[in-house]
């Protein structure tokens, strides 16, 4: 009968190389403490990586770099996306993501709908912060991160130049989305937002 350590690699090698693999995803070769020490076994013979605590990746290989791990911002969504929560990001992370700050955030802080808690990858952190309901609803990928950086930037605050950005991106959203979205807005986001309509 093949080991637990040679089920998983199997499983493993299906799979393209840069997918994240959690603990949970090998369940059915044994049990959790078993899958866990096949994990690390698997780790030292450098057949995959530990990117953080219980999450693991088959590395992409670049000639000029070696190893290429997923980004954080890659690791923050398989974990969402396995623990079927809703996310949204905040602060510079949003402003980041909008090109509206070129500032790489260290702390990606993201509001979720699931438990809260901290992840260290590197010198860098994602918080998942808990957050109430109605700052998940937004349906518009860009429209629900605009939200979240006009708060960071403040109101009153907004430049010209950001406010013409910030119009472009809005425009490329679906419509029902970001009439949908403006209505979950505060008042002063609101008033900027309907001018992309």
């Amino acid at each position: 009968m093949e080991s637990i350590e040679k089920q998983i690699e199997r499983l493993i090698k299906r799979r393209p190389k840069g997918t994240l693999f959690f603990p949970d995803d090998f369940s059915k070769c044994g049990s959790s403490e078993a899958v866990r020490k096949a994990l690390e076994r698997l780790t030292d013979k450098e057949e995959i990586v530990r990117v953080a605590q219980g999450i693991y990746v088959r590395p992409k290989e670049s000639k000029y770099i070696g190893a290429v791990i997923p980004s954080v911002e890659e690791i923050a969504q398989a974990i969402a996306k396995r623990d079927k929560i809703r996310t949204v990001p905040t602060g510079i992370y949003a402003l980041n993501a909008l090109g509206l700050s070129t500032q790489i955030p260290m702390k990606i802080v993201l509001l979720t709908d699931g438990s809260p808690r901290e992840i260290k990858i590197g010198k860098r952190t994602i918080t998942f912060k808990k957050s109430t309901p109605s700052n998940l609803l937004a349906k518009g990928k860009i429209s629900r991160l605009v939200i979240q950086a006009l708060k960071e930037i403040g109101n009153g605050k907004l430049s010209e130049e950001e406010e013409k950005k910030i119009l472009v991106l809005l425009r490329k959203e679906h419509k029902k989305d970001l009439e949908h979205d403006i209505s979950l807005a505060p008042v002063w986001v609101q008033k900027i937002m309907k001018k992309a309509i």
